[in-house]
């Protein structure tokens, strides 16, 4: 997978983009640790059950003083190339 995601069972993306759907609610001491370099990846479950593995540093824009929370899509290429996260609600 390309840098920054990483997904625990093989995704087979047929066309040019892959859509995942998922909801994120982290609470801001918690992702604290992300910015102090103790951990880099945020673990995330899609609305299909699938496990992935994000890097923390995509979700700095949708920080804020409670956290992060909300529904996610997160396009990616034909590589497995994170190309979009987007914060839908």
């Amino acid at each position: 997978m390309g840098y920054g995601v990483k997904v625990a069972q093989p995704l087979h993306i047929r066309s040019a983009k892959l859509e995942l759907f998922f909801r994120l609610n982290v609470g801001f001491n918690d992702f604290l640790k992300y910015y102090q370099g103790d951990a880099t990846m945020v673990e995330v479950k899609d609305i299909e059950g699938r496990v992935l593995w994000i890097n923390a540093r995509h979700f700095r824009p949708y920080v804020t003083r409670d956290g992060i929370q909300g529904l996610f899509r997160m396009e990616l290429d034909k590589q497995g190339e994170l190309q979009l996260l987007q914060k839908l609600e």
